[in-house]
């Protein structure tokens, strides 16, 4: 199945969308968002089903033309947003070029942070620029979506949890990282709100291009019309989506509608590009000791997407400008003058 939600209400309202991204169909009398969708998937699981395959007949009662400019992030906000750090040739890269060595435990833990998940962006929204001195970033990954999963599962059991498949860039203050990091307690100022792909589909949408909980696709990333990296997504991921969910589940239960993000795709053949500014930066700077490619900058266009080789559509487009943003007043509001 492929799912959205258009932008109606804080959470949005469920759509089914047709396999080949012409046409939708509302199904409020199923599920009137995603999120009540995937608290009850095993009661409403079938019915969308066959609704989504009426819909791809041509059959469906009442259709209407799809437009992805209508949707917001299939979850416009969440329960729970853990991202981890599954390509761990990212990790090492980043290391590398400050001169640190990275732990051997890298290698057998995944890094997760729990980052903002009460308000996403929408998938064609603006990234609103609020002081360019932070080091805006960002970051092209894929993410599942869970229903409940129970406390200690294990990755063998951890695979049918996973509901459905989206893209996301995760936006990072590059400049902000150091200083939160250096207190030891992870980030936060570092990490503003992320945006998804229009739709998410379920794994057996996706054929013989998911196996062992991994997607082997190119994610196509370019900047400002240009191409800048398309790294395959299966390759050199160290820990598939069952072990991210076995691991961030190893002292919590996850409730239905956890998003859990892959981390940064990369590969170490670097001729396929990044999928994010730091890691091309450092690149330059191991390669030629300077960095040249600057940060995010107002004007800048971004794309994200991801399209098999028999050019069928999966997710829709990432498609996002960068906009100047005034700064937040930081006066007092008994001080501001009226």
């Amino acid at each position: 199945m492929k799912l959205a939600s258009l932008n109606h209400g804080r959470d949005g309202q469920l759509i089914l969308v047709s396999r080949d991204h012409q046409s939708a169909m509302f199904v409020h009398d199923i599920a009137p968002t995603l999120q009540f969708a995937l608290d009850n998937w095993h009661l409403v699981e079938q019915e969308l089903q066959h609704q989504y395959e009426l819909l791809n007949a041509g059959k469906a009662e009442i259709a209407f033309k799809f437009n992805p400019l209508d949707c917001h992030s299939p979850l416009p906000r969440a329960f729970q947003w853990a991202d981890g750090s599954a390509y761990v040739n990212h990790i090492e890269l980043v290391r590398k070029a400050r001169g640190a060595e990275m732990p051997p435990s890298f290698w057998v833990n995944p890094l997760v942070y729990q980052g903002m998940s009460d308000g996403f962006l929408p998938p064609h929204g603006d990234i609103e620029m609020r002081n360019p001195e932070w080091g805006w970033d960002f970051e092209a990954e894929l993410a599942i979506i869970t229903d409940d999963v129970p406390i200690a599962v294990t990755a063998d059991d951890a695979a049918q949890h996973i509901k459905l498949v989206m893209l996301v860039n995760d936006i990072s203050l590059r400049n902000l990282i150091p200083d939160e990091l250096a207190k030891g307690f992870g980030f936060f100022q570092s990490k503003p709100t992320s945006s998804f792909s229009p739709i998410a589909v379920t794994p057996d949408e996706l054929g013989e291009h998911w196996s062992e909980g991994k997607l082997h696709l190119e994610m196509q990333v370019t900047l400002n019309g240009e191409h800048f990296g398309h790294p395959n997504a299966g390759q050199d991921m160290t820990f598939s989506f069952p072990q991210l969910i076995a691991h961030i589940a190893k002292s919590r239960a996850l409730g239905a509608g956890t998003i859990i993000g892959s981390g940064t795709i990369s590969n170490r053949d670097s001729s396929v590009g990044s999928c994010c500014l730091a890691e091309k930066r450092m690149l330059e700077k191991i390669t030629h000791g300077e960095i040249t490619t600057p940060f995010l900058q107002p004007g800048d266009h971004l794309s994200i997407t991801m399209t098999p080789p028999d050019g069928a559509p999966l997710f829709g487009e990432i498609n996002q400008r960068v906009i100047a943003c005034e700064p937040v007043s930081q006066t007092p509001p008994h001080q501001i003058k009226r």
